[in-house]
């Protein structure tokens, strides 16, 4: 796609496309041009918020040399408002060309002919990997004694599962015909009044979300990868997740990794990444009781989405919980939480996790140092007790402020830095 043609969207005035070399591996101007989506709910407030972090941010770092070019482009109630469509064509074609992207939460209507439109959108990019990235910020009150040893990133297969959406209701012909199949040709006995859903998970999607997890690993010099999965119970889903992962690890990393396995039998694992597995019930448990034993995470679908809510609430909650959505040469960085209509407007709810998406954003951009110092500066406005309602409730010596306060105040940190 050498030229964009958009039926609905204005072209970006400023900046230039973010390229990519043979390898796949992203070639960014000094002036790149980033899609973003407002979103629904309490979508404007989050960007309000944010997006002057962002430019402070980059302006701290790089001075006038580098900028980022916004171009904003709809989806969701506002798209359906301009366009009469949840959902234009124009939202993939500028993604994918422009190749990476922000957005706020995104509501999916009642009756609109999508299941999610999040679910829409990583499908129709292909952004196989949900990339979360967890840590600590000093100043949050937590729920566990020692949250500050929480630091981990999960890699979430995103496109299968019981998330790929193949399933009839109770009663219809369709639940039906499944289940007299089943009965007829397999010999499974299926209740008549069951709803049917399938669990698929193939080989090509869990390795090339292995391969990503694996680069990422090594690129950060992180001391672990775990593959989480239920394999004793679904041998030939989760079981094959676990077998397919450890092969792209020793067939195609044999020099960089070594297994948890081989280190309990005398090998040497020193500089190294450490390959481990666990069954999805201990790993909750794991994660609890051992933290500092995990970094890397990857894991289907269902037990991404589960257990990443779970190491966020151990830090503090989603608030402050970055998102992201990545494909092969895409990218769509996001918040973790839903776009909370009841709030809309109030200027009240933590823009934290849109902030942070954007600082990760800027570390798969390159820019490092402009994620450091996002980062920095929202810890010392945490620990300043200069916070939204729901960090402040938890503190008897908060300042509670609003949603576009808290914004202002980490570039104000971000300018004394």
């Amino acid at each position: 796609m050498d030229r964009l043609e958009l039926k609905h969207f204005e072209l970006p005035r400023t900046g230039e496309r973010i390229g990519i070399d043979e390898h796949g591996k992203f070639e960014v101007p000094d002036t790149p041009i980033i899609p973003y989506i407002e979103g629904d709910g309490i979508g404007p407030d989050l960007w309000k918020a944010a997006m002057p972090v962002f430019n402070a941010a980059v302006k701290k770092v790089y001075g006038e040399k580098k900028k980022i070019a916004w171009y904003r482009i709809y989806a969701g109630e506002q798209a359906a408002e301009k366009y009469g469509d949840v959902l234009p064509d124009d939202v993939f074609k500028a993604i994918k060309f422009y190749r990476v992207a922000m957005k706020g939460p995104l509501t999916t209507p009642v009756g609109g002919g999508y299941r999610s439109l999040n679910v829409t959108m990583r499908r129709k990019l292909d952004l196989y990997a949900c990339v979360r990235p967890v840590r600590y910020f000093e100043g949050v009150v937590a729920p566990v004694k020692h949250p500050e040893y929480i630091n981990m990133i999960i890699f979430r297969e995103n496109t299968e599962d019981v998330y790929a959406g193949i399933e009839w209701e109770r009663g219809t012909n369709e639940a039906k015909e499944v289940i007299d199949f089943l009965k007829k040709q397999l010999n499974v006995n299926i209740r008549e009044d069951s709803g049917i859903g399938i669990k698929p998970i193939s080989e090509f999607a869990t390795k090339r979300l292995m391969r990503m997890a694996i680069l990422y690993a090594l690129e950060h010099k992180d001391p672990s990868l775990t593959i989480v999965h239920k394999g004793n119970i679904m041998k030939y889903t989760e079981g094959s997740f676990r077998k397919w992962a450890y092969e792209v690890a020793l067939n195609e990393f044999r020099d960089s990794i070594v297994t948890e396995e081989e280190i309990k039998n005398g090998k040497s694992g020193d500089g190294k990444l450490i390959i481990k597995d666990r069954i999805t019930d201990a790993m909750f448990q794991q994660v609890l009781l051992r933290p500092k034993e995990y970094s890397v995470i990857v894991t289907p679908n269902l037990n991404g989405d589960y257990l990443s809510d779970a190491i966020v609430a151990q830090v503090g909650g989603l608030g402050l919980a970055p998102g992201s959505n990545i494909g092969d040469g895409v990218a769509l960085f996001e918040p973790t939480h839903g776009s909370a209509p009841k709030y809309a407007g109030m200027d009240k709810v933590n823009p934290g996790s849109l902030i942070l998406s954007g600082a990760f954003m800027f570390e798969y951009l390159g820019w490092k140092d402009v994620k450091d110092v996002i980062e920095k500066a929202i810890e010392i406005t945490v620990k300043e007790g200069y916070v939204t309602y729901d960090l402040a409730r938890l503190r008897d010596d908060a300042k509670e402020v609003k949603c576009s306060e808290f914004g202002k105040r980490i570039v104000y940190n971000i300018e004394r830095l």
